[in-house]
């Protein structure tokens, strides 16, 4: 008897040390944002004290795996995938605190930007990438800085060990990451191709890691041994014959398939359970429903918990694990900075980027000087390749943010413009150049052409970093534009305008910072204008056109900032400008046959001119509330006649064509107009917009008998704007169609459908 009760004994003790000897692996796959559904899984096994000794993943799961080894718990991680944060993340969008205004150049009509590196061969490489990284590389950093530093940089001292799945391409072989940079780990396994940019490491570009291994469950066999793999699938690409049925639905999906290994759920040991959530509906873009996407993984692992229980008896509580985090967090050494150090750039430029993040030897920055100076400097696109990493340096028991020059683009090519129902139709074309070396230059030229408008622009910019940053501007314009019959469906008969109107500026601006949302600009410059027009709207090919140049001085200050989503038609942010003008012009006048003045005059005239334009957006949901606010103060006298007052008098152009047309009731020395934008957004990429404005003219331009100006101050005369239009936002810019009104003869009632943005220079005299 006593030795069936020893032999039981034995059996009990066996057993007790075989469960708690147990070790359990926990492996993500790859999938996009439905990745997000790991974080449901990790969820679920926490509540239930299941162990979670090991943990692997590629891309998504990559992330979800490496942020749960750094320490964050379950809780942690859904609230980061649910915040807005992520979704900024992931579109390269910035925080409003550190979206620098100061590098943001007026929008043009680009719908396409080929990104280039041009070598000194004239070699060009494209180096272009669907989304902007800036965002995620400074958040992955930040947060894994510490924790990588308390592992001393090795994955298998992490809170859990890990390993991370990466891809060479150019050896067609997965890559297992299990030391160094937790970020970079991260971001090398998120390196969707042509989506974001890959990162090197260990002096090799590595991409997703979902390319060769989108479920890397031989990893964690082979680098851990487990006893026990939780494999958790989120990706629906898990064929193994071709999916008859299905293939139509999947089709759109074509390109994600191509880049990613498939997923094999026949790899899971007996020993181990397969979780797959039910994700249908959701596609790997998805980032919005994060929650449902967390949901799905915590009912579907909920589902499996008998299996997983009965295959894991070992428990670890949530209190001890509490206690574990708790002491893996109190090594953290405060984020304190003693060094930048430079990767990929020469001794003159480090000297640029440490006067942009305000660094001087000897004293400490912080992780908030880190990333003014981070956000400072990728505000510019040509730092917008740039990789950020922290390293912690035990002998001063400090971090050093370490900058990693990519291949930059120093040479971009834009390409865009417009189809339109309406003679406006046009071509836009752009090209930039950039030299980076104790400054930063920027050479451009851009181009418009089409029937209306005609433009071409030269500018070069010289950033230097003194006195906060700062650059000098040169700039030569020339705009040409053919006011002729618009062909407009609703196009009122004899209401033509007959004006050719040519503008050159000469300019110099000096640019500066003011605070992270607004730009100073001082500006000079030499302008010479001609305009050409008839006094009557009856013109016949025996007739003469008035002559009327400007020429001589502008100068002035302006303070501005733009926040708006959307080049055009946006529905969220704000923009604001001031400006303080002075000009001194000499006019030159020669009538027409349609003129009743006879003889040629000169005449010498200088003013001052205030104007202030402010729009804001109040969203809510889907709806979209706004302001429109413009104001102009002055003391600009009249010309020669009638038009030639006109024509240089202050515009308000309110609405998407307005600068299309010639508008004499919205015109004015003086005036102030206000408007309301409403939009709905039907579905994310198409709007209902219904907007209304009032223009009021404090000083009415009139013509007289004798087609000399004068003013009007009857208070009575207020002149209103309406606009109803639906906007689907394309890839190639707003596709629009817009009823129009304006309280004005020359063209009361118009309708506009036009494809891509319209959008011009500015006049010389705005």
């Amino acid at each position: 008897m006593w030795l069936v009760k020893f032999l039981f004994f034995i059996g009990l003790l066996s057993v007790n040390i075989l469960s708690h000897a147990q070790k359990v692996a926990l492996v993500l796959s790859g999938g996009g944002a439905k990745g997000i559904a790991h974080v449901g899984v990790i969820k679920a096994l926490e509540e239930n004290n299941i162990p979670i000794d090991y943990v692997v993943g590629t891309s998504m799961g990559g992330i979800v795996a490496g942020s749960y080894a750094a320490g964050l718990s379950a809780d942690e991680l859904e609230e980061i995938m649910v915040s807005k944060e992520l979704s900024q993340w992931v579109g390269g969008e910035l925080k409003k605190k550190y979206d620098y205004f100061y590098n943001k150049e007026k929008p043009n009509a680009a719908f396409l930007s080929l990104k280039l590196s041009l070598d000194s061969t004239f070699n060009a490489s494209l180096t272009s990438s669907i989304a902007s990284d800036l965002s995620l590389n400074f958040a992955l950093v930040e947060i894994l800085a510490q924790p990588s530093a308390n592992a001393n940089y090795n994955f298998d001292s992490l809170f859990i060990p890990t390993r991370i799945v990466a891809a060479d391409i150019f050896t067609q072989n997965e890559v297992v990451l299990k030391s160094g940079s937790l970020s970079h780990a991260l971001r090398a396994t998120l390196s969707v191709p042509f989506f974001y940019r890959p990162i090197r490491i260990d002096g090799k570009y590595l991409f997703d890691g979902g390319i060769y291994n989108n479920f890397p469950v031989d990893v964690a066999i082979e680098e851990f041994e487990p006893d026990v793999v939780i494999g958790v699938n989120v990706s629906s690409k898990i064929f193994t014959e071709y999916p008859y049925e299905k293939d139509e639905e999947l089709l759109n999906n074509s390109l994600l398939y191509m880049l990613l290994d498939k997923t094999d759920p026949e790899i899971i040991p007996e020993s181990g359970v397969y979780v797959e959530p039910d994700l249908k509906g959701y596609t790997a873009f998805d980032f919005s429903k994060a929650k449902a996407l967390i949901d799905s993984g915590y009912v579907a692992t909920m589902r499996q918990m008998d299996k997983i229980k009965a295959s894991i008896e070992r428990r670890s509580s949530c209190d001890s694990l509490a206690t574990r985090r708790n002491q893996f967090f109190e090594k953290n050494v405060p984020l304190k900075f003693s060094n930048i150090n430079f990767h990929g750039f020469n001794s003159k430029q480090r000297k640029y980027i440490s006067r942009i993040f305000k660094f001087n030897k000897g004293e400490p920055l912080y992780i908030e000087d880190v990333k003014t100076g981070y956000f400072r400097l990728v505000s510019e696109k040509y730092f917008r390749t740039i990789y950020p990493d922290i390293t912690f340096n035990a002998g001063t028991d400090s971090y050093q943010l370490e900058i990693f020059g990519r291949p930059r683009n120093n040479f971009n090519v834009e390409i865009g413009g417009n189809i339109a129902t309406r003679n406006v139709s046009q071509i836009f074309l752009g090209l930039e150049y950039y030299y980076f070396n104790n400054y930063l230059l920027k050479n451009s030229l851009n181009f418009y052409t089409g029937s209306f408008y005609k433009s071409a622009q030269v500018k070069s910019r010289l950033d230097l970093p003194i006195f906060n940053q700062l650059y000098l501007e040169a700039d030569v314009t020339y705009n040409n534009w053919d006011f002729i019959d618009a062909d407009d469906i609703l196009k009122q008969e004899n209401t033509s305008t007959v004006l050719v109107s040519t503008d050159r500026k000469y300019g110099f601006n000096i640019g500066f910072p003011v605070g992270a949302q607004y730009k100073g600009i001082v500006n000079v410059a030499w302008i010479n204008n001609t305009d050409r027009f008839s006094n009557t709207s009856i013109f016949t090919s025996a007739d003469t056109l008035d002559i009327f140049d400007l020429r001589g001085l502008r100068t002035g200050v302006s303070f501005n900032r733009n926040s708006l989503n959307r080049k055009q038609y946006s529905n969220d942010g704000k923009a604001f400008n001031i400006s303080l003008d002075y000009f001194n012009i000499e006019e030159e006048y020669e009538p027409g046959s349609t003129s009743a003045l006879e003889d040629r005059s000169r005449e010498n005239h200088d003013w001052f001119r205030a104007k202030v334009t402010a729009e804001q957006y109040f969203r809510n949901g889907n709806f979209s509330s706004g302001y429109f606010f413009e104001g102009v103060l002055s003391n600009q006298p009249f010309f020669s006649n009638y038009y030639s007052t006109i024509i240089n008098a202050p515009a308000f152009n309110p609405l998407q064509d307005s600068r299309t047309l010639f508008l004499e009731n919205f015109r004015a020395h003086n005036y102030l107009a206000a408007g309301l934008r409403n939009v709905i957004s039907i579905r994310p990429n198409l709007d209902f917009r219904l907007e209304g404005y009032a223009f009021k003219p404090l000083e009415a331009i009139k013509q007289q008998e004798d087609q000399q100006p004068r003013y009007d101050e009857v208070i009575e005369d207020i002149y209103f704007v309406g606009s109803a239009s639906t906007v689907l936002h394309s890839p190639i810019g707003p596709i629009s169609f817009s009823v129009n009104y304006y309280d004005d003869p020359q063209a009361q009632f118009g309708a506009l459908l036009h494809v891509g943005f319209l959008l011009f220079q500015d006049k010389s005299m705005e």
